[in-house]
């Protein structure tokens, strides 16, 4: 009988624990760099001062609608969207997106 009730027991928190995992979400933004954020400093395209600071040292990072800055967990796959709109797929850790996916906003 202790068995069954430890069984239950472990179930019921371990569906619990399921519900209680974060989902992923979707952003949509501008992938830019953590020197300039929102505002590029650089003359020149936004894509050319993304990739320079890059090569700076920045992070890559994205940049919503509404100016809210969001670190991202892969620093490879928003090279090729540098400068550009994109749809961030990913679970959101405080301000760091665990990025699933990036692929071009339409």
């Amino acid at each position: 009988m202790k068995k069954i009730g430890m069984l239950a027991s472990v179930a019921v928190i371990l569906a619990g624990l399921a519900f209680a995992a974060p989902k992923p979400q979707t952003f949509i933004g501008d992938i830019s760099d953590s020197m300039c954020g929102a505002t590029h400093m650089m003359e020149g395209s936004a894509r050319d001062c993304t990739l320079k600071c890059v090569e700076g040292g920045s992070a890559f990072i994205l940049v919503d609608a509404k100016g809210k800055i969001y670190k991202l967990s892969d620093q490879t796959k928003p090279r090729a969207f540098a400068g550009e709109k994109v749809r961030v797929t990913g679970t959101l850790n405080g301000d760091m997106i665990d990025v699933t996916s990036i692929a071009a906003a339409k």
